[in-house]
C-alpha cells in the first residue's frame, strides 16, 4: 500500500527499500525507546500534498486519515513491519501526551538554549524546522497554562513570538520533511531522563520570553 501525488507514486527510486528500512528503525526507536507514539503523515512536492486534497490546509504536515499510529512502547518488529505499510509517509510525533511544544523564531531559540545551557537549566528534545522554528519539548499541560504563566512572570502584555503546542496537535519528526520545506532536524536530541519527562515549561518559559522580547 502507498499514496501517491497527481497519480505518481511518491518514492520509487532504487534505494527505496533502504529509506524504509531506515525510518522503520527510526520509529522503533521513538516508539521502543522514548515511548512516543509516531503517526504516519502526508507529504508535500511542489506544493501538493500527497492526501489528495487540492486545498489542503496543510500540505505534507498532518496525519493520514487512513493510516492508525504506531502506538508508544511498540518493538522493533512491530513498529518496523507497521511503517512498511505505509511507504513514503512522514513521521509526526502527537503532542499532549508525553510533552507539550514550547515553539519560537529559530534565531531567537537557538539564542535561548545556549543561555540555557550555560545556566544549567533542566531541558528537553529540541527541534529544529526548515520553516524556521525552534521547539522545545516541555512536559504535557504548558498549552493550556502559557496564559497563566506569563501573566505571572509579566509578560502577559508583551509581543512575543512564541507559542504553545498542546494536545490535538502533531510536529514533524527527524529526519522526516516537512511540507516540501526539507527536513526537521535535533538541536537537542532525546535521552532517556527528558524524553520520559521534560521539564516543566515554567523552567524554562523567562529565557524564552526575554530572548523573544529583545529579538
Amino acid at each position: 500500500m502507498g499514496f501517491t501525488i497527481g497519480g505518481i507514486r511518491e518514492m520509487r527510486s532504487g534505494s527505496r527499500r533502504r529509506g524504509r528500512a531506515a525510518e522503520g528503525t527510526a520509529v522503533a526507536e521513538y516508539t521502543g525507546l522514548w515511548g512516543w507514539a509516531v503517526a504516519p503523515g502526508a507529504r508535500a512536492s511542489d506544493g501538493a500534498c500527497s492526501c489528495g486534497d487540492s486545498v489542503c490546509a496543510a500540505p505534507g504536515a498532518h496525519p493520514l486519515d487512513f493510516a492508525q499510529e504506531v502506538p508508544a512502547g511498540a518493538t522493533f518488529s512491530i513498529a518496523a513491519n507497521a511503517w512498511a505499510e505505509v511507504p513514503g509517509a512522514s513521521m509526526l510525533l502527537p503532542v499532549g501526551r508525553s510533552f507539550d511544544v514550547l515553539d519560537v523564531a529559530e534565531a531567537a531559540g537557538r539564542r535561548a538554549l545556549v543561555r540555557m545551557e550555560r545556566m544549567g537549566l533542566p531541558l528537553g528534545p529540541v527541534t529544529v524546522t526548515p520553516a524556521g522554528r525552534t521547539q522545545f519539548f516541555v512536559a504535557p499541560g504548558a498549552a493550556a497554562g502559557l496564559p497563566g504563566l506569563l501573566y505571572r512572570m509579566g509578560w502577559d502584555d508583551a509581543d512575543l513570538d512564541l507559542r504553545a503546542l498542546g494536545p490535538g496537535s502533531y510536529i514533524t519528526a527527524p529526519p522526516s520533511d516537512l511540507g516540501g520545506l526539507g527536513p526537521v532536524r535535533w538541536l537537542r536530541p532525546p535521552v532517556p531522563d527528558t524524553a520520559v519527562a521534560p521539564p516543566q515549561a515554567r523552567l524554562l518559559l523567562g529565557t524564552l520570553a526575554y530572548i523573544c522580547h529583545r529579538w
